[in-house]
């Protein structure tokens, strides 16, 4: 595990049950996270997914692939384009330091619309360290990575 390699991606159905189920786990009651009459009353065009639901997709697609020893430090995200019902989002990542067993890893959700969210995972790898973690590519080309995108630039996932 360097700096430049690339996780795996995880690609994430946005459902209606997802947003709804994962805004009731979370205690966020608030209507436009589950009644879409009154998310179009305020102007969205669905419900849409909450912050606390995104950050835990983001905490699962690292531990994921670190392995369930791994220990999630630090999250550090910010929010961009809404996840609506029936989009995909695709989560990438790309390592951008290691310090011994400590890893930071960029990275971006991205669905139909552009960035859902962006930010930095700072996690630490028991044992031997982060020398052999599942789902962890080489390097691409500069200009290939979720890192190489500024945050306020559009993109979208594959499909």
């Amino acid at each position: 595990m360097r700096p430049g390699d690339v996780l795996d991606p995880l690609v994430v159905p946005v459902t209606r049950t997802l947003i709804v189920a994962g805004a009731i786990a979370a205690r966020d009651y608030q209507d436009v996270h589950h009644d879409a009459e009154r998310a179009r009353e305020k102007g969205s065009p669905d419900i849409f997914m909450n912050i606390l639901t995104t950050n835990g997709l983001v905490g699962r697609y690292i531990t994921d692939r670190f392995g369930p020893r791994a220990v999630l430090r630090a999250v550090s995200i910010r929010l961009g384009a809404p996840n609506y019902p029936g989009d995909t989002m695709t989560l990438t990542g790309t390592v951008t330091d290691v310090d011994g067993a400590t890893v930071r890893v960029r990275v971006v959700g991205a669905n139909g619309l552009g960035h859902h969210v962006t930010g930095t995972v700072t996690v630490d790898v028991p044992g031997d360290g982060p020398t052999d973690v599942p789902g962890a590519g080489a390097a691409g080309a500069p200009g290939d990575g979720p890192a190489d995108v500024p945050d306020s630039a559009p993109r979208e996932a594959s499909r």
